[in-house]
This record gives structure tokens, C-alpha cells and sequence, in this order.
């Protein structure tokens, strides 16, 4: 049995199909998020050149920002479920979460059989969100893809103190004009997105094992902020930004599978 899981963000949109609710069988992710083409570009990827159609779908799940928008989906389900459900698939000793997306940053706890017990968000401003790093790397520039190897070459963290991504784009400027090091800089930025966004996990309590999730968990600089934040080791699986869809198509198999085991019980 194949299900679909739709994870519309802010600035991507994720899918995943999975087989059995067990297997995944594919993934796609297009860098164009919710109010746009996003999820229109998404379907046509997901199923290029694939043996897989969308007629072999049995049942479809939306989540994330823009789930409002995809009409298509048999049902809606909060990304704060899905996350919960696909971290639970990728590591069942996971208890805490953080997730940092393009626009907002959340932390889950999580219980042992990763249903959601509690949540912190931050979705009101975009400092220690994957759009600060984005102005961040504009700022410097420097690709967002390269911060991460480039804070690892930083000898001391450079102070960036405000919370608002404005004033600390200043900050950013102001250590340019005085010629501290990008590598510097970086570590420092990643510092900041680190001390902001453990607030939130620190304000759940955590309790080992901490996941990291979004796609800002590909920058291995701010990995290793967040953990030197909270002092905890925290894990990153292969593919932190589908999270949200594999849980999705998790919910969309269970769904598949009461319908299925309604229809032969008539």
C-alpha cells in the first residue's frame, strides 16, 4: 500500500512516499514554499519518470504552513503531529525536538510512543529562523549551504547580541567594517540562532534523546551551537527536512488501514 505524505513550508515544499507505512520509497523537495507554484512543482517531480503513478496513491496527507492551500490532500494534519510522528519513525528514543524551518523555530516533547506531550514556538519573528541565516549569508556574501564548514574554521566566535534580525544585521556589518573574519562572524551568527531557539526546548524541559529537525539541521555549525547551548549531544537524521511528510504519509497509512479494515469488516 503507498501513501503520500505533503509537507508545504514557508519556502519549500517536501513529499514522501512510503510503502506499508514502513518503507520510504521516495522523496522530492522543491525550493518554492506555500502561496506559490510550490506544491504544483512538487506533484509533477514526485512523480517524473517514476513506476509509481499517483493513481497508485491510496490516501494523501498535507501538512505544514501552507496546508490550507493544497486542496488535493484527503486530509489535513498539524506539523506539529506530522513532525512528532516522523520523528518518532526515524528515532523512537527521541523525547525532545527542535525544529528550526524558514520562518519559525518549535521545539516538541515528545512521549514514548512519540505522541506530542507538549510544544514551544517561535513564529513571530524571524531571528533563529532559516530566513535569518538566509539574510545573514546575503549579508557576508557567502552561499547558506557553505556556513557550516565555514564557522568550523572560526577561532572565536564573533558577539552578535541582538534578537532582532535587523539590528543584527548591523552587528553583522559593523564586524565587517572592523575586519573580523567571515569564519568568525558565522560561528557568531550560529552562537545567536543557537541561544534563541534552545530557549524554547529549555523552556519544555528536555530529556535525552534531542532531535533536530528543518532544514537549518544541515548546517553543522548550528548543530554544534545548539548542542553546546544545551549542553546534550543531539541527532540529525540523513533527511531532517522531510520529517514532517514521513509523518504525514505515516497518518495517511493508518487512515488507509481503518478504511480498509472497515470496508471487510461489511
Amino acid at each position: 500500500m503507498y501513501t503520500l505524505g505533503i509537507d508545504i513550508g514557508s519556502t519549500s515544499s517536501k513529499a514522501v512516499i512510503m510503502r506499508d507505512g514502513k518503507t520510504i520509497v521516495r522523496k522530492v523537495l522543491v525550493t518554492v514554499g506555500t502561496g506559490t507554484s510550490g506544491p504544483a512543482q512538487l506533484i509533477e517531480k514526485l512523480f517524473e519518470d517514476q513506476e509509481i503513478q499517483l493513481s497508485d496513491i491510496q490516501k494523501t496527507i498535507v501538512t505544514g504552513y501552507g496546508r490550507t492551500s493544497f486542496k488535493e490532500a484527503d486530509k489535513q494534519i498539524s506539523e506539529l503531529s506530522c513532525h512528532a510522528r516522523g520523528v518518532h519513525f526515524l528515532f523512537p528514543s527521541a523525547r525532545t525536538v527542535i525544529d528550526i524551518g524558514g520562518q519559525d523555530a518549535k521545539a516538541l516533547k515528545l512521549n514514548s510512543r512519540g505522541m506530542l506531550l507538549n510544544f514551544s514556538m517561535n513564529d513571530k519573528c524571524a531571528a533563529g529562523t532559516g530566513r535569518f541565516l538566509d539574510v545573514m549569508a546575503r549579508v557576508l556574501e557567502t552561499n547558506i549551504e557553505d556556513m557550516g564548514s565555514l564557522s568550523e574554521q572560526a577561532q572565536a566566535a564573533a558577539t552578535i547580541s541582538s534578537v532582532c534580525t535587523v539590528f543584527a544585521e548591523s552587528e553583522v556589518i559593523s564586524h565587517l567594517s572592523k575586519g573580523t573574519g567571515t569564519a568568525n562572524i558565522i560561528a557568531g551568527i550560529h552562537r545567536s540562532v543557537a541561544q534563541r531557539v534552545s530557549m524554547l526546548a529549555v523552556k519544555l524541559g528536555i530529556e535525552n534523546d534531542v532531535v533536530m529537525t528543518g532544514g537549518v539541521a544541515q548546517n553543522s555549525g548550528v548543530v554544534k551551537a545548539m548542542e553546546e547551548a544545551i549542553k546534550t549531544r543531539i541527532k540529525v537524521s540523513d533527511y531532517p527536512q522531510y520529517t514532517g511528510a514521513i509523518g504525514a504519509a505515516i497518518y495517511a497509512f493508518d487512515e488507509a488501514e481503518k478504511e480498509m479494515t472497515k470496508r471487510c469488516s461489511l
